[in-house]
């Protein structure tokens, strides 16, 4: 990499991280309270009558689901939001005349997503530790599922800026896709109380292998082999990318 696209990668990330830092109460706050509200919910009043779930305690189990689960949602939205922004302010047409590859164009959106979801992933881990001790099976697995998660996602929240004709259709794959997705990922259960059927049709959501593979990290147990789910993430983060710099590359919603 030369010197003039390090230069503008390095100034696309700081300029996307200080776009969220700015507006942390709108960012970064949400999450931490939100996953507050699931740990009493769910973890303090529901999981006492569960009882134990794959050998742990209901809030043990779920609190790996809980930080994937706001890791996703600020990963896919602050890629989405700001790069369709930048469309609609006409910002684009800057980068689109810059000497700079279409690569670096991406790795600068998708690095402000993945610091991004890394934050949120760390602030809701600390918000879980006053609500149960977590145990951590290997540190390696949980940063390389967390990453290759963010990345995954910042890219598909890259491809919708760059469909998007509104911030109306920003919202509606999160809304009416990605919640849904993330609810039926795993995050509440374990995938071996389902009756068989249910259970391979459950198979089709890839982030149930997120998910299992970031619970994985955490407890050393998981409904699919971890190489399984980490081969799935390897596979769409491929696929992704690909698709969003042929995108780029076409001027795709972004050259009129």
């Amino acid at each position: 990499m030369n010197s003039l696209n390090m230069v503008a990668l390095t100034t696309m990330w700081r300029k996307e991280c200080l776009r969220f830092l700015r507006i942390w109460i709108q960012t970064l706050l949400p999450p931490a309270i939100t996953m507050s509200l699931y740990f009493v919910i769910f973890g303090s009043l529901i999981g006492s009558r569960i009882g134990n779930m794959g050998g742990f305690s209901y809030m043990e189990f779920i609190v790996p689901g809980l930080i994937m689960m706001a890791v996703i949602t600020n990963a896919y939205a602050n890629v989405s939001a700001s790069f369709y922004s930048a469309k609609y302010q006409r910002n684009i047409e800057e980068l689109l005349v810059a000497p700079v590859s279409n690569w670096i164009i991406i790795a600068g959106y998708v690095g402000g997503g993945v610091a991004r979801g890394m934050l949120v992933g760390i602030i809701v881990t600390i918000v879980s530790l006053f609500f149960v001790d977590i145990h951590i099976h290997s540190f390696l697995i949980i940063f390389i599922t967390l990453l290759l998660t963010t990345v995954l996602f910042s890219t598909a929240g890259l491809i919708n800026g760059i469909f998007a004709n509104s911030f109306d259709d920003v919202s509606i794959v999160p809304t009416f896709i990605l919640t849904p997705l993330t609810y039926l990922g795993g995050v509440f259960y374990s995938l071996s109380l389902l009756p068989e059927f249910w259970q391979w049709v459950s198979k089709i959501n890839p982030i149930v292998y997120m998910v299992s593979g970031f619970r994985y990290g955490f407890l050393g147990v998981s409904d699919i082999s971890f190489y399984l789910s980490l081969g799935i993430l390897v596979g769409f983060n491929i696929v992704l990318l690909g698709w969003a710099y042929s995108l780029i590359n076409r001027g795709v919603g972004i050259r009129s």
